[in-house]
């Protein structure tokens, strides 16, 4: 039986257990990108600790989800078009760089673990069903997850490390981005076509297709009005 979040949850120490909740809310979007997160709300929202909310947020800042302000406490990080540019160069460069170094250097478990991470993508329904305007939560684990089976097969730790954090602070954007997605624009396409380069030892197509794929959405976000 595969566990729940919440069981996956309590099973952790109190500053793990923080920790994750509050990343997947600020990951989903619940926690708004520039809002300011005080502790005394934390503490009643998470139920736990002044420290075990510090200690979340340290963690947070240093993966740049957080910002840290001199005696203003912390906010969420802000989103802006300069940013999402910026970001956007910097994953076509260095997680581009890092799928190039799996899919040549990848071992079979490496393709196996990528196979199974899509499969379990494509059968999970991508909309929020009480909230078509959201990504389904499932899908925004399993969605992270094929994208970072496809980077785990790159053998240098920090181009690998690097290219996971960018994929972190991204998905706020995917989040802000999910009501101006193109419905027509078939996702479901784009992965099976990285995801068979990938396999298929195809290092220039595998890129290419990566490249297009974070493009395309920041295309969408900075042509949409705000």
């Amino acid at each position: 039986m595969t566990a729940t979040t919440g069981e996956v949850l309590d099973g952790m120490g109190p500053t793990a257990r923080v920790y994750q909740a509050l990343r997947a809310d600020i990951l989903a979007g619940r926690l708004a990108p520039g809002s300011r997160l005080g502790f005394a709300a934390l503490v009643d929202r998470y139920d736990c600790s002044i420290g075990a909310i510090r200690e979340a947020l340290q963690r947070l800042s240093e993966q740049e989800l957080v910002v840290a302000e001199p005696k203003r406490g912390f906010r969420v990080v802000a989103i802006s078009s300069e940013d999402l540019s910026d970001l956007t160069e910097a994953r076509c460069e260095i997680e581009v760089l890092a799928l190039r170094y799996a899919v040549n250097r990848g071992d079979l478990a490496w393709e196996s673990k990528v196979v199974a991470a899509h499969h379990r993508m494509e059968r999970t329904p991508m909309y929020a069903t009480a909230d078509p305007d959201r990504f389904n939560d499932d899908w925004v684990l399993a969605h992270a997850a094929f994208h970072q089976a496809l980077l785990d097969g790159c053998p240098n730790r920090r181009i690998l490390a690097t290219a996971s954090a960018l994929r972190d602070s991204a998905e706020l954007y995917r989040q802000w981005s999910a009501p101006r997605h193109d419905r027509k624009r078939d996702i479901a396409a784009e992965h099976r076509a990285i995801l068979d380069a990938a396999v298929g030892r195809d290092p220039d197509l595998a890129c290419d297709l990566l490249t297009a794929h974070i493009e395309r959405t920041t295309n969408v976000l900075l042509s949409s009005p705000a």
